[in-house]
């Protein structure tokens, strides 16, 4: 075999060795071969007295890949690491280079920015190296999360009973119990507006004499409605046009923000099935990637892409449709190494494709294509009107807009967020006087700040400068893989174990879990990617910090106590109390070690309920758990019938394999087809 292209995803392999000659062989490392080990000082697997120097290990399960990957290496002329183009594949890379003993001379570093042929085979023709830069950057990032994680981890379970604790993952759960406190501490405040209803409108009261008008209760709300008559006169009117300009193309954040609001996917859906988009799928006769890289903060986009996007738009929507590409500002966190996320080919439409997607890939592509798309466009153009009205002295106002030219809103109107209101001709009211059909009041109370949802909390830790938007989506699953935070109405509300784990972290770490900490923390990391800080001093610095107020917490961070449930161990007479184990909590003797007495559950006699027929041997379907606790569901004719799936079937088949539909992201699909 002359040369083998290794590659992160077994499905990116499928799709680039289509594209290949028959002198190549691409194969996957599966993601991660090797992280740092589990033993050392507190299993950290990093060496603290001697400069952090990281100990690392095939991760357990990837032995056999790894002797694949060998053998494939020693035999091939030479080897292209064509992991993800970031800095998580960079250490990809550099693991796999290091682990399977490849000479400098016999690699090259390969980075494909999307997954079409001719990108493929014009990067398979780059002659690159390994950036060690970005791999000590990545590297130095996945030591400090080390140690801060398992460290505080580790008190966290001691001390909290909570399950976790991250350098950012902490940071973030805290803007949510701030925010909580924010709002239980808001007091509101009464304020009352009085507006004009006429036919085709209503204009609200804001000033008297020109003077700014506040109302604060209803006496006062009353003494002005006493003073104003049926009777309104125009004092002017004031038009405008203004340009509306489409946003730039998605970044990561950006898109798992708008995939929230829009389409009602979580981070960690969006991102999976953005990988999928990019990775490649079957169309008919080839298999391509439909999207760019799509673990970015930038949003520039490349020169061939926006011209071919001009000539589609003025072929499909005339000349005048034809914009300046949308290119956002760069701010000083963006590392800006690669595109923004934009379709592949703008030729490849959304519809002419949908046969070949599920409905959950056609609405992310579709969203990502329009908008594209719509960055390209020209402006909108809307005359917007302000008319003021005067009423005893009494100043009201409405504003309304009317589209003059919809440009980009041709193709993104479904997405915009604000609706124009229509207004009449009011030039055309003799002696510029209008009736109003009522005069109301109305009662207002000041809110507070809303709770975060999944949307505007990536935001805010994207503007705070806190993580990076590829890993925003691990930190909100975590929060609620660990009953930090519950949600409701789509918002986060953090539990009696999150508020208490942000409280014990703040009484001792609260100069390390913080919003500027951890920011600065980013901006040293970006540092020392681009060689302008040494990964050492750095490491050393946070450990100098980090190392007494740990062992000041260990010594002195008050355990919490385990609740009673008020009855009595048969063994020893002692309190039993509820703790917390791995698969959930359980009842036991408060005297543990010295007596070891663990109450044994009683096994209730609760029917079970039957879910679905089983499509393979008719009996019933119902709800079972792993061991661990996980909802999954069985055929009762276990174990001669093995039908088993995690999610809930719903009685139907499929008509074309026969299979049960199950309900998976809220949808009905079969599991087989996948449709």
């Amino acid at each position: 075999m002359k040369n083998i292209v290794i590659v992160e995803s077994p499905a990116k392999s499928k799709t680039i060795e289509k594209y290949l000659a028959g002198d190549y062989k691409v194969v996957s490392s599966k993601g991660h071969i090797r992280d740092l080990a589990t033993t050392g000082k507190y299993g950290l697997g990093v060496d603290l007295d001697n400069d952090f120097k990281p100990n690392y290990v095939v991760i357990k399960g990837k032995n056999k890949d790894v002797k694949e990957l060998k053998k494939l290496v020693e035999s091939a002329d030479h080897i292209y690491l064509a992991t993800d183009p970031d800095r998580e594949g960079e250490i990809i890379s550099w693991h796999l280079k290091d682990e399977l003993n490849i000479p400098d001379e016999k690699y090259t570093r390969v980075t494909f920015r999307e997954i079409t042929k001719d990108v493929v085979l014009n990067s398979i023709k780059e002659e690159a190296k390994i950036d060690m830069n970005l791999v000590k950057g990545a590297e130095t990032r996945r030591i400090l999360d080390r140690i801060i994680g398992f460290r505080l981890s580790k008190l966290m379970q001691y001390k909290t009973g909570g399950k976790s604790a991250g350098r950012v993952q902490s940071v973030a759960l805290k803007l949510i119990v701030d925010r909580e406190r924010e709002i239980l501490a808001f007091v509101p405040k009464e304020y009352w507006t009085i507006e004009a209803d006429f036919k085709d409108f209503t204009a609200e009261l804001f000033k008297y004499k020109d003077q700014e008008i506040e109302i604060n209760n209803e006496k006062e709300a009353d003494e002005i409605l006493a003073k104003l008559s049926n009777s309104f006169t125009i004092k002017d009117i004031e038009e405008k046009e203004r340009k509306k300009q489409a946003k730039e193309v998605f970044k990561t954040s950006t898109l798992q923000q708008l995939a929230s609001t829009k389409l009602n996917f979580t981070a960690s859906k969006t991102m999976k099935i953005a990988q999928k988009l990019y990775e490649g799928v079957d169309l008919d006769k080839e298999t391509v990637g439909l999207i760019t890289y799509m673990r970015t903060d930038s949003v520039r986009i490349s020169a061939d892409f926006i011209k071919e996007t001009k000539e589609y738009i003025d072929k499909n929507f005339g000349s005048e449709y034809v914009g300046a590409a949308k290119i956002g500002k760069k701010n000083a966190n963006m590392q800006d190494a690669h595109e923004g996320i934009r379709p592949t080919s703008i030729k490849r439409t959304p519809e002419s494709i949908k046969a070949f997607l599920s409905n959950d890939e056609y609405k992310l592509y579709k969203l990502i294509y329009i908008r594209a798309l719509a960055s390209i466009m020209a402006d909108a153009k809307v005359k917007v009107t302000t008319v003021t009205f005067l009423n005893n002295d009494y100043l009201f106002k409405t504003t309304g807009s009317v589209l003059k030219f919809d440009g980009y809103l041709k193709v993104y109107q479904d997405y915009e967020d604000n609706e124009d209101k229509i207004l009449p001709d009011f030039k055309s009211y003799s002696n510029n006087v209008l009736e109003a059909n009522a005069l109301n009041k109305y009662q207002h109370f000041t809110k507070p700040a809303s709770r975060y949802t999944e949307s505007s909390l990536i935001k805010e830790l994207e503007s705070l400068g806190i993580g990076r938007p590829s890993t925003y989506a691990t930190i909100i699953s975590t929060l609620k893989d660990h009953d930090y935070v519950k949600l409701e109405d789509k918002k986060f509300i953090p539990t009696e174990i999150g508020i208490e784990t942000t409280d014990k972290l703040q009484e001792y770490f609260s100069d390390i879990i913080n919003v500027k900490y951890t920011a600065n923390m980013e901006s040293d990391l970006d540092e020392i990617a681009e060689a302008k800080k040494d990964n050492v001093k750095v490491l050393h610095e946070f450990y100098d910090k980090f190392a007494p107020i740990m062992d000041d917490a260990l010594k002195n961070m008050e355990k919490k106590q385990p609740v009673s449930t008020g009855e009595v161990c048969p063994l020893c007479g002692g309190d039993l109390v509820i703790r917390k184990g791995k698969y959930g909590e359980f009842v036991a003797c408060s005297n543990y070690p010295k007596c070891k007495y663990i109450k044994k559950e009683e096994k209730q006699g609760k029917e079970v309920e039957k879910v679905a027929e089983c499509p393979k041997c008719h009996k019933d379907i119902v709800e079972r758990k792993t061991k661990k606790g996980k909802i999954f569901y069985g055929c009762s004719g276990y174990p001669k019938c093995d039908y088993a799936s995690w999610y809930k079937p719903t009685g139907n088949i499929c008509k074309k394999c026969g299979n049960l539909l199950v309900l998976k992201n809220g949808e009905e699909i079969c599991e087989e087809c996948n449709k």
